[in-house]
């Protein structure tokens, strides 16, 4: 299935990329005849339109742009293929592709509605990461990255392609396969991700869209039987002390859970405007549109399926205690469907000298529609299994389909240009159903003045949130779990700071948070709410050092968690990158270095495969951290070709042994790993 899939998709992005550049050519080839006329038409200019060479992605839900890149970065190139390429505290079950956490609390993602997906979104394809771009030629970005032998290997293979019909229409497309067999047993994860992008630029009219689907498998292990295989496998193997990662025994083994979904966007927008006369010199002249108003519809489709199943059920009676729906084995299945509408309108920024910011409004109306384990046919069970079952109480009856209808108003006021001072504000109201009164305002500001002959740069952004809490965080009913909650709506109040000093590489950042009524899933993995507040204060400092060739780049977190029974947090973190930068052959850029990712113990949040979902401890708490990850590698740029080498966990039993980002689940061992991407540009 993935072999025609994936030749079908190969065969669609070769067709985009002969179509685009034989456009391209043809738009030339008119370009240099034009030219050679001593007579011409006034030629149209869009001053709003993105610069060649450039990316950019989307807000929600108007559409507006913001200035992104093309990944061709050379720099640290090698963690594309370690989980820790995510972030510098990052708690996963180990494997590339896996399920985790950023724990560094600031960088984590908002709770999204379908909640199987939060710990997956490093790998998902989503609206904030969709990138359009606009290049002088085509371009197919493809990477190839790899390690481990036959039992444990990994195989991430990635292509990009972006390509201009002419400099107001341009297509893209991406695919991302990712297979590793994990370091230990019952691990593997296979995502496979897909998608098709496509704008239109004109002076009146303009169009962006895209369209992504993704298919993610991940076996579920639960985690090593015993840590005494990772820390004294001796004491467990009578004075034998080293053991194959692969023979340690896991608590599951039969099973696993795909993640599957797509996701349709599209925005429209009419502008209403003027021409005017623009002299290029003293002979030439040409017309300019310039828009004053947009008129704006968007429309955004994005369909969920969660599934879990387990075949072991002696396994399963020694991990769970709850089996709601049947004994002897899971196969449940979850839904849900989200489709939103919004319609808009923009006063533009600068069409007038007048005209000094930005003004929007907009309205957005969203169905949601749920599909839950009991809406999906379920075997006949015999009298011996019905009395294995675990009593439902009334109390625990879901309905097993659900239609919700949300409406929304919502502005924006911004000022994007201006070297002195920038700003933007933005509020969203709720109306109808569980998201009435919800209350969102966020606003950030940012400036910069000379100092000591450069040019520092302070920013500062503030926000104030009273949402409701997602449906099936209110009701979820399955084989292991079933919980009906009456949650209140969260109330975070947040404000953040930044201070950049460019002639000392230093990047300084501070912020807190308050929240109340912070929802949780506890040692039950059953969420919770609790009614106080929790305060989070965080802190960074970013020193990138240069000595000649020599590099030392440190990013140094501090962060603290008000009420760590419930919101626990490493309090620091550190990432350090010592590493030789120079040009040989004088074509070949290389980066030979050693990175390390440290983070102080706490106690950690614990892992449910049945729902995908980080909670806390019991009373029997694990700690993890207090031990460095360290990395050497070789990162390398010839031309348009980049590669590297890398030797992740190279500290493996040297200072400690206590390797588990997550309790029970260890880091991947020491190996070899070899990446290659080469930017093909026609």
């Amino acid at each position: 299935m993935f072999s025609k899939l994936n030749l079908f998709l190969l065969t669609a992005i070769m067709a985009m990329f002969a179509v685009s550049g034989f456009a391209q050519r043809r738009a030339a080839s008119s370009a240099n005849t034009t030219s050679r006329q001593k007579t011409s038409s006034k030629p149209t200019i869009h001053p709003d339109s993105v610069k060649e060479g450039s990316a950019w992605t989307l807000t929600f839900p108007l559409g507006d742009h913001v200035e992104s890149t093309i990944d061709t970065i050379s720099y640290n190139f090698q963690r594309t293929s370690i989980p820790a390429m995510v972030s510098d505290a990052y708690a996963s079950t180990g494997n590339l592709g896996a399920e985790g956490i950023n724990m560094i609390y600031f960088q984590r993602p908002q709770r999204s509605n379908f909640f199987f997906q939060d710990a997956l979104d490093a790998w998902l394809p989503s609206f904030r990461k969709q990138k359009f771009y606009n290049v002088y030629i085509p371009t197919t970005i493809l990477s190839y990255g790899f390690a481990g032998n036959k039992q444990n290997h990994q195989d991430r293979l990635s292509a990009t392609f972006a390509g201009n019909v002419n400099r107001r229409i341009g297509i893209g497309a991406m695919v991302d396969y990712l297979y590793s067999k994990g370091a230990y047993e019952a691990q593997a994860v296979k995502d496979f991700v897909w998608g098709f992008s496509g704008y239109y630029l004109g002076d009146r009219y303009e169009m962006q869209a895209f369209y992504n689907n993704y298919a993610l498998v991940n076996k579920e292990n639960g985690g090593i039987t015993d840590d005494l295989y990772i820390t004294d496998p001796g004491e467990l193997q009578g004075g034998v002390d080293k053991i194959e990662p692969k023979s340690i025994p896991t608590r599951l083994s039969a099973a696993h859970n795909r993640t599957s979904g797509d996701e349709f966007f599209m925005t429209h927008a009419y502008k209403i405007g003027f021409w005017k006369t623009q002299h290029v010199n003293d002979t030439l002249t040409r017309e300019i549109y310039v828009p004053m108003t947009r008129i704006i519809y968007s429309f955004d489709f994005r369909h969920h399926h969660h599934m879990f199943l387990n075949t072991n059920s002696t396994q399963a009676h020694e991990f769970w205690t709850n089996f709601y729906l049947n004994p002897d084995k899971t196969d449940e299945h979850t839904r849900m469907t989200e489709m939103t509408n919004s319609l808009g309108i923009e006063l533009i920024e600068g069409f007038q000298k007048w005209a000094k910011f930005g003004l929007s409004a907009y309205v957005s109306y969203q169905t949601q529609r749920y599909k839950q384990a009991t809406a999906f046919p379920q075997p006949v069970l015999s009298e011996s299994q019905i009395d294995k079952l675990t009593p439902l109480p009334a109390s625990l009856n879901v309905s097993p389909e659900a239609t919700q209808n949300y409406l929304w108003v919502g502005g924006r006021l911004q000022k994007d240009k201006g070297s002195l001072l920038r700003y933007a504000a933005s509020v969203r109201f709720g109306l109808v159903g569980d998201v009435a009164a919800d209350l969102e305002l966020d606003g950030n500001i940012s400036s910069r003045f000379k100092l000591f002959g450069d040019s520092v740069k302070i920013a500062a952004t503030a926000s104030f949130k009273n949402k409701a809490q997602p449906y099936l965080l209110q009701h979820y009913i399955s084989n292991h779990f079933a919980w009906n909650n009456d949650f209140g709506k969260t109330r975070n109040y947040k404000v953040e700071g930044e201070l950049l000093i460019p002639w000392t590489n230093t990047t300084i950042g501070a912020g807190v948070e308050n929240i109340q009524n912070y929802v949780f899933f506890n040692s039950l993995s059953l969420p919770q709410q609790y009614g106080g507040n929790v305060q989070v204060l965080s802190a960074r400092l970013n020193q990138l050092l240069k000595f000649g060739i020599l590099h030392w780049n440190n990013t140094l977190y501090y962060q603290k968690s008000s009420n760590e029974s419930i919101l626990p947090l490493p309090q620091f973190t550190i990432y350090s990158n010592l590493y030789l930068k120079f040009i040989a052959f004088k074509v070949l850029k290389l980066q030979i270095g050693v990175d390390c990712d440290y983070y102080t113990s706490y106690n950690a949040l614990d892992y449910q495969p049945a729902t995908m979902t980080f909670h806390v401890q019991g009373d029997d708490k694990v700690k993890v951290g207090n031990y460095p990850l360290i990395n050497a590698y070789i990162t390398a740029r010839l031309y348009r070709t980049r590669f590297y080498i890398l030797w992740s966990h190279v500290n493996q039993g040297m200072l400690s042994k206590n390797s588990f980002v997550l309790p029970h689940y260890p880091m991947n061992p020491r190996r070899l790993e070899f990446g290659l991407s080469v930017d093909f540009a026609n």
